[in-house]
């Protein structure tokens, strides 16, 4: 697929580039110019190659797209006065041309890069905080049109220090990113799934009532348990989740319910765990999701 993809997109760009110099080819003769639009093939070039920069084999494409335009710019112009345009402009053109694209294409890659990690959470490539808000204002102008629910879900990870203190901070973070699978493997297309920092993440449900919030929850709570345990962590989750109507309230007061349930799931475990459950039933999340409706 990967190598499908790119593929597809080296054909993009390549008709990118030739579309442009046949039109500047066709306009030569008259008072339009349209060499400017060279510039979108270098900014699409950068955009994929952000999206792999890790990739070492990616990192020269801003190169190599620099180094093309260049060649295709000048050659048209080669052509459109042939034979007055001298050689010796043609390479000094183009020279100056490639490293022009060149520079531009790898300063729009750091851009891209930047606005990109600015919007992901680095160990688990998870969205951050920052991506989760402005995902949830669109999502409350969507519920506000469409008068569908949404719900939002407060997750964090109990003992997680004590795993830490144990085990190291390499299993810490290597608890993180299987939590981080779970809730993406768990979650679906049009989720939202961030990590908020530390042990605390949050997931953004579209479109979903109470009762499916808990459906999703009670999924993601069965399936960590299976994982830790298999893996001999002494950790596990707490989550406190709630749905709304629409804007009546902030993304604060709403993870400021779901964050005082999450607690109150946290602090009953606590107490069943030092032998005070006798007193207290199993906690049902279906009846600590509170619903904020929109009236």
């Amino acid at each position: 697929m990967t190598v499908a993809n790119n593929f597809r997109n080296s054909l993009v760009i390549l008709a990118e580039v030739l579309t442009i110099a046949f039109v500047a080819y066709r306009e030569s003769a008259t008072y339009y110019s349209f060499d400017v639009f060279y510039c979108i093939p270098i900014i699409h070039a950068a955009k994929l190659t952000s999206l792999h920069a890790l990739r070492r084999s990616d990192k020269n494409i801003p190169t190599v797209v620099g180094a093309f335009v260049g060649i295709i710019w000048t050659t048209g112009e080669y052509l459109a006065v042939y034979p007055d345009y001298p050689w010796t402009a043609w390479l000094l053109n183009t020279f100056a041309r490639g490293v022009t694209f060149t520079v531009l294409g790898r300063v729009m890659v750091k851009v891209w890069c930047e606005r990109a990690c600015a919007r992901k959470d680095v160990l688990t490539d998870l969205a951050n905080r920052l991506e989760f808000t402005e995902r949830f204002a669109i999502e409350q102008s969507k519920s506000e049109r469409s008068h569908k629910p949404y719900s939002l879900a407060f997750i964090d990870i109990d003992q997680f220090k004590l795993l830490n203190d144990e085990h190291g901070h390499q299993v810490g973070d290597e608890a993180l990113k299987v939590l981080s699978g779970i809730l993406t493997g768990k979650s679906r297309a049009g989720d939202v799934v961030a990590r908020f920092g530390g042990d605390e993440f949050a997931l953004l449900f579209p479109e979903t009532d109470e009762a499916s919030c808990a459906v999703l929850a009670d999924r993601i709570l069965a399936m960590a348990k299976t994982e830790f345990q298999a893996r001999g962590w002494p950790i596990s989750l707490s989550i406190g989740c709630v749905t709304a109507l629409g804007k009546n309230q902030s993304i604060s007061e709403l993870l400021n319910v779901a964050d005082g349930e999450m607690y109150v799931m946290k602090k009953n475990a606590r107490i069943a765990a030092q032998g005070g459950g006798s007193i207290l039933k199993e906690i049902n999340l279906e009846d600590i999701v509170h619903k904020i409706d929109g009236t």
